[in-house]
C-alpha cells in the first residue's frame, strides 16, 4: 500500500505540475458552465424597438408603459413617422417597430375594436417569431385589464408584418452564418496545417534557404487555399439561390468583395496558428476548437448576442466571422450598400491588418 501511495502522489505532483493539464480540468468544466448557462440560450431579452404613436393618448401610452415595464424589450427610440421605421431597420439594431393609428382608445372605447400593427425584422425567423409572441401577450394583457374593468368585448387586434423575410425561411439565417462558419474554418485549418506540415517533413528549411523570398513563400501557400475558397463561396450561394430559393438582394460584387476579405483574415490566422505549432495534430486542433465553438457561439445565426452576459458581448466583437455575418445579411436580406456596412468593414480590414502584421513578423523571428 506504501508503494501504490507514492505512486498515487507522484501522479498528482505530476498533474499539479502540468498547467495544461490542469487547464483541462479545470478550465474547460467553467467554461462549458458559462457557455451552456448563459450564452447558448434562446431567450428573448432587451430586444431593441422602435414606437410610432399616431395617437397619443392614454390608451397607447399605457401599453409603451408596459412594454417598458418588460424584460423583453427597450424602447431604443420614438418616431414620428412609420417612414422612418425602414432606415431603423437598416441600422441593424432595432428588432420590431410598434405602430398606434390615430384615435387609438377613442375606437376602443367606442367602438370596443382598434388595432395595432407589429412591424418585425424577419432575417432571423426564430427571433421575430418569438418577440411577435411576446408584444401579443403584452398587449392582451391590457385588452385583459380593460374587460376586467368593464364587462365589455373589447378587442385589440395586432397586425403583424414580417420584413425581409415574410415566409419566415430559417435559410435567411443559417445560410450567412454556414457561410462564415466554412470560409473561416477551411481557410484556417488548411492554411496552418500545410505550413506545419512543411516542418515536419524538413522541407521548409530548403525553401527558406532557397533565392526565394521568405513572405513569398507565405503567399504561395496561402494563394491556393484563396482560390479554393471563392470556388467554396460560389458554390454555397448558388445553392442557397437555386436549391433554397434564397434571394441576393444586393451587390453581388460587394457580396464577393467582402467574402474575400473574410478569406484573407482567415488565412492571417492561420498563418498565426502555423507560427505557434509544430504538429499538424497541434494546429488542427487548435484550429477547430479555436474557430469552430466562437463562430458557432458568437456570430449571432444560433443564438442572439443580445441575450449573453456583456463580457461574453465584448468578446464577440473579436471574432472575425460576427461582423461577416452581418454584412452577408445586410447584403443578401436586406439588399444594403457599402454605406451600410463601412463599419463592419473597417473592422475586418483593421483585424486582417494586425493578424498579418504579427503572422508575417512572428514567422521572420522564427527563421532567425
Amino acid at each position: 500500500m506504501k508503494q501504490f501511495i507514492s505512486f498515487v502522489r507522484k501522479e498528482f505532483y505530476h498533474v499539479f505540475r502540468d498547467k495544461k493539464t490542469l487547464l483541462l480540468l479545470f478550465g474547460l468544466p467553467i467554461a462549458q458552465i458559462i457557455l451552456f448557462g448563459f450564452a447558448l440560450t434562446n431567450e428573448i431579452k432587451d430586444t431593441k424597438i422602435v414606437i410610432v404613436d399616431y395617437a397619443g393618448d392614454l390608451g397607447s401610452q399605457r401599453i409603451i408603459d408596459k412594454f417598458v415595464a418588460s424584460d423583453h424589450f427597450q424602447i431604443e427610440k420614438r418616431l414620428m413617422s412609420h417612414l422612418e421605421i425602414e432606415q431603423a431597420f437598416k441600422e441593424g439594431t432595432v428588432k420590431m417597430a410598434l405602430v398606434f393609428p390615430p384615435a387609438f382608445t377613442e375606437d376602443l372605447l367606442h367602438l370596443h375594436k382598434a388595432q395595432v400593427q407589429l412591424i418585425t425584422d424577419a432575417s432571423d425567423p426564430n427571433v421575430a417569431t418569438t418577440i411577435s409572441s411576446f408584444a401579443n401577450a403584452i398587449i392582451m394583457d391590457y385588452q385583459g385589464e380593460l374587460m376586467h374593468a368593464k364587462p365589455l368585448p373589447y378587442q385589440i387586434n395586432t397586425e403583424t408584418r414580417m420584413v425581409y423575410n415574410p415566409e419566415l425561411k430559417g435559410a435567411t439565417n443559417f445560410v450567412p452564418g454556414v457561410m462564415a462558419l466554412v470560409l473561416l474554418l477551411v481557410c484556417v485549418l488548411m492554411t496552418s496545417v500545410s505550413i506545419v506540415k512543411e516542418k515536419e517533413n524538413g522541407t521548409m528549411e530548403i525553401l527558406l534557404v532557397s533565392p526565394f523570398h521568405p513572405f513569398m513563400v507565405i503567399i504561395s501557400k496561402a494563394v491556393p487555399y484563396l482560390v479554393l475558397s471563392w470556388i467554396n463561396l460560389i458554390v454555397i450561394v448558388s445553392l442557397s439561390v437555386f436549391l433554397m430559393d434564397m434571394p441576393v438582394n444586393g451587390s453581388l460584387g460587394l457580396l464577393f468583395a467582402e467574402s474575400t476579405l473574410l478569406i484573407i483574415t482567415a488565412l492571417s490566422i492561420g498563418l498565426l496558428i502555423s507560427n505557434v505549432t509544430d504538429s499538424q495534430q497541434a494546429a488542427m486542433l487548435i484550429s477547430l476548437m479555436g474557430m469552430l465553438l466562437p463562430t458557432m457561439l458568437f456570430t449571432g445565426f444560433m443564438f442572439p448576442l443580445e441575450n449573453m452576459p456583456l463580457a461574453l458581448q465584448w468578446f464577440s466583437n473579436i471574432v472575425p466571422s460576427k461582423w461577416y455575418y452581418i454584412i452577408v445579411k445586410s447584403i443578401m436580406i436586406k439588399g444594403l450598400g457599402f454605406s451600410a456596412i463601412w463599419k463592419e468593414t473597417l473592422i475586418l480590414l483593421a483585424m486582417t491588418a494586425v493578424l498579418l502584421t504579427i503572422s508575417v513578423k512572428k514567422f521572420k523571428i522564427r527563421l532567425e
